[in-house]
């Protein structure tokens, strides 16, 4: 089961002082700060955040009992809630007075039920009559209300990522009022409702706090509502509700997670997707509301995997007391001292510990048998590279009992996103070069993300280490080099030649020559210089190569000294004069790089047939069978003689 656990809690948690041991705790879910506050003489504030800059520590005077603490963006500014009627604030920028100086709203007889920072210097109270947007101004220690907007409010969620603020308005506390804040300007967005379950009257429900929860997935914002069972017999189970809330239009109801079950719930969003956790059974379901459903409505959808609890976490011991051989606790795995925040924290106040919690892809594997909807899945997590591809080892591992056409469905996957990411290179690219438009926003270069697999990717993880395998059919293997290659032309995705390379080396080993002959003939694999010198070293096993390559070369009308110097370099010496001399440029070629490559070769008999080839052209073109000085063949003419002696050499003809 160890391997199944497809949630684990980060490795380096947060670690801040435990609840028993300070007055309080609170959390910052902009800043991912936890704030540990100990009453009494002074009051005393520990503050934790997710690397050490954003941690500081911190005494104030005690004027009562804090009831909400966070900093503004990068620790400028704090804020302090001690009363239902102001907020106090303290300067930390340096070289500012560290004086405090408060603001009570301004509504009359309101309560503020808390605040919000979205920005490094405004800031919106929120009241039980509304909300007052406000400018602060450390040098002044003062604030200037920008905007105001009354509506009455049972309680509110912020999103710091998207920096919408969600009102929960009317009786039953089902309409929800967002508004949006950026530089300086508040924005009210369209109001919406959250459909309650139906119960029998004259009960009437309410929508809770603990019931919501707002979080970005797959960059969209959405308000998630967790709709428990109600006791009519249509619904017996809870699910979960996705509304959009775009900035501007209709929020919808775009999504619903079935759950399967009843009970308390907690909701995080980690790589995009929707975790549900389920206190009673102690496990964990996932969502991905991009996975749609065959056979159900349209956005209905059940979880990805079964569900499965979070890796058990152990808690390291610390402390002078701490013997060394002493094991690290266990840790009570959904305690009912959690508390979950979005999009990816939970928080355990009687352990003093925060965890971000992560997804583990190499599960998933195990428990999702259809490969497409695996591909599906893995495409759109973030570390998903390395996994994908040894799912696509794996897939070929197992043989050819009918996995062909998963091979196919998994290549199309691959090869859909890479093309995707292709073209986007190429509008960035053709952007840049024809200089910015008036009136366009600037393009911003495409990311590649690890979902893109391209063919070098295939070609190293995965598929040169196939062809080498023991005990698969070479039939299969070809069948499998050419469903990728079918695949990468249908995106219309130019195929490198390693590629064609890997099918040609394949088809010679197991001496399919007949096959290769129809590959070439009919096209199929395409015509590349590459291509043409591997195709003119093959002509010693397979004699027709010769003739294939040159065929190819002069369909490329290819630059034909490339290819004398890569058969040069392979020492096919003869090879690349007979070329050189069926293309018509024997007269022009260097002889002195012809006779270095038949001595590098150190066969004697091969390098007297090329002196002499040469020493005939020097005798056709010039009437003698010398070299000029200036073709620096003086060493090779010793050589020549040393080897053959001096007779050896022609003698100039005469007519």
């Amino acid at each position: 089961m160890s391997e199944e656990h497809y949630l684990e809690l980060c490795e380096n948690p947060v670690q801040f002082e435990h609840a028993s041991s300070v007055n309080n705790v609170f959390f910052d879910e902009a800043n991912k700060q936890v704030f540990a506050v100990r009453s009494g003489g002074a009051t005393g504030v520990v503050v934790k955040g997710p690397d050490d800059k954003s941690s500081v520590a911190f005494r104030m005077d005690d004027k009562g009992e804090v009831k909400c603490i966070k900093f503004s963006i990068g620790n400028k500014i704090l804020a302090v809630q001690r009363t239902l009627k102001s907020v106090d604030f303290i300067n930390f920028i340096p070289d500012y007075p560290h004086t405090e100086f408060t603001q009570e709203c301004k509504t009359k007889n309101a309560s503020v039920l808390g605040f919000c920072w979205t920005n490094w210097n405004e800031i919106v109270f929120i009241t039980d009559q509304g909300i007052e947007f406000y400018q602060v101004f450390p040098d002044k220690r003062s604030l200037k209300l920008l905007k105001s907007q009354s509506i009455n409010v049972n309680w509110y969620q912020y999103c710091p990522e998207t920096t919408v603020i969600l009102l929960s308005t009317t009786v039953q506390g089902n309409v929800l009022q967002p508004f949006a804040f950026r530089n300086g300007t508040m924005c009210k967005m369209s109001k919406f409702e959250i459909e309650l379950p139906v119960v029998p009257k004259p009960a009437k429900l309410s929508l809770s706090e603990r019931d919501i929860a707002m979080a970005t997935i797959y960059g969209q914002l959405f308000v998630m509502y967790l709709k428990h069972h109600s006791r009519t017999a249509n619904s017996p189970s809870a699910e979960v509700v996705l509304y959009h809330l775009p900035r501007e239009g209709a929020c919808k109801k775009t999504h619903v997670l079935k759950l399967n079950t009843t009970g308390k719930f907690a909701l995080n969003i980690v790589d995009n997707l929707v975790v549900v956790h389920h206190q009673s059974t102690q496990t964990s379901l996932i969502f991905d509301i991009k996975l749609k459903e065959p056979d159900s409505a349209v956005n209905m959808h059940q979880p990805v995997l079964p569900a499965r609890s979070i890796h058990p976490y152990r808690i390291p011991l610390a402390g002078p007391a701490v013997v060394p051989s002493q094991p690290p606790v266990p840790c009570q795995l959904y305690s009912s001292s959690w508390s979950v925040f979005q999009p990816d924290i939970i928080i355990s106040a009687s352990e003093g510990y925060l965890w971000y919690l992560q997804v583990k892809l190499p599960p998933a594997v195990i428990l999702l048998q259809d490969k497409g909807k695996l591909m599906d899945f893995l495409l759109r997590r973030r570390d998903c590279k390395m996994v994908i591809l040894s799912v696509c080892s794996q897939i070929l591992e197992s043989g050819e009992k009918g996995s062909l056409p998963v091979v196919a469905t998994v290549f199309d996957k691959l090869n859909q996103v890479y093309k995707e990411y292709l073209e986007a290179e190429q509008t960035y690219t053709a952007a840049m070069e024809s200089g910015p438009s008036r009136g366009s926003a600037a393009q911003k270069r495409p990311v590649r993300t690890q979902a893109v697999i391209d063919q070098s990717d295939m070609y190293t993880h995965v598929l040169s280490s196939f062809t080498e395998r023991k005990g698969v059919s070479h039939k299969f293997i070809i069948a499998v080099l050419m469903e990728y290659i079918r695949s990468l032309n249908q995106f219309q995705i130019t195929v490198q030649h390693y590629l064609y390379e890997l099918v040609i080396k394949t088809l010679v080993q197991h001496n399919l020559f007949y096959m290769l002959h129809q590959f070439l003939q009919y096209h199929v694999l395409s015509d590349s210089k590459p291509l043409a010198c591997l195709l003119l070293s093959l002509e010693s096993t397979y004699p027709p190569a010769h003739q294939l390559s040159l065929d190819m070369l002069k369909r490329l009308s290819t630059a034909n000294d490339e290819i004398v110097e890569v058969l040069l370099s392979k020492q096919q010496v003869l090879g690349a004069l007979r070329f050189i001399r069926s293309v018509g440029g024997h007269d022009n070629v260097s002889s002195r790089k012809f006779l270095d490559a038949a001595r590098q070769t150190g066969d004697q008999m091969l390098f007297y047939t090329v002196f002499r080839s040469f020493q005939q052209r020097n005798q056709r073109l010039r009437g003698s069978p010398s070299f000029n000085p200036g073709e620096h063949c003086e060493e090779h003419v010793v050589h020549f003689k040393q080897l053959f002696g001096d007779q050896a050499l022609m003698k100039p003809s005469t007519v």
